[in-house]
């Protein structure tokens, strides 16, 4: 008979919540990975999944020194273009899906004490993933692993559920003075 260790001896983390970054300012995948910094430099390990953000369509420096951090696994799913609703393509869908996949086998995993699903209120909001699903994941969290979920327009019933929400308001954007993003600061 095999034996394996205890779920409670395999966490590292007490108690794992579910929070929410959402809202219309700038900073929601910042906070995201500034916890996840914090929590590799506590040993903890750290899976964050990128969507509608493929590291080959568009260079995101975060990429780069995330995947250098010891315990951290970072992966990128997206299609060419930003998706809004009206231009919402099966390619995009396909990406999306095969995102909330992979975030939900590296959940299930036991090996990850934090997951990060970068953009995916975003995604549920804008059609490429189902609602439902998101709440299965959620549904079937680890006591012991962190789930962050980061995006605009954050789903009432994802609010209701998760135990921390943070709303990152939009006061000022250089974007609407006609400053587009600059590398190194904005991606």
């Amino acid at each position: 008979m095999i034996q394996t260790e205890p779920l409670s001896q395999r966490c590292r983390l007490e108690k794992g919540l579910v929070s929410i970054f959402t809202g219309h300012g700038k900073g929601k995948t910042s906070a995201a990975i500034g916890i996840a910094v914090r929590a590799a430099g506590h040993g903890l390990r750290v899976y964050m999944v990128f969507m509608m953000k493929a590291n080959e369509f568009f260079e995101h420096g975060e990429f780069t020194v995330l995947k250098s951090l010891p315990n951290v696994h970072v992966e990128a799913f997206g299609y060419r273009g930003w998706s809004r609703k009206g231009n919402i393509t099966p390619a995009h869908k396909a990406e999306a899906e095969k995102a909330l996949e992979d975030a939900a086998t590296a959940m299930s995993s036991g090996e990850y004490d934090v997951i990060v699903l970068d953009e995916i209120n975003h995604a549920v909001s804008g059609g490429l993933i189902d609602l439902e699903k998101v709440i299965g994941m959620i549904d079937k969290k680890p006591e012991c692993v962190e789930l962050i979920l980061t995006g605009r327009n954050a789903d009432p019933r994802l609010v209701a559920m998760a135990d921390l929400v943070s709303e990152i308001l939009m006061i000022k954007h250089p974007f609407n003075e006609g400053i587009r993003a600059r590398k190194g600061i904005d991606y």
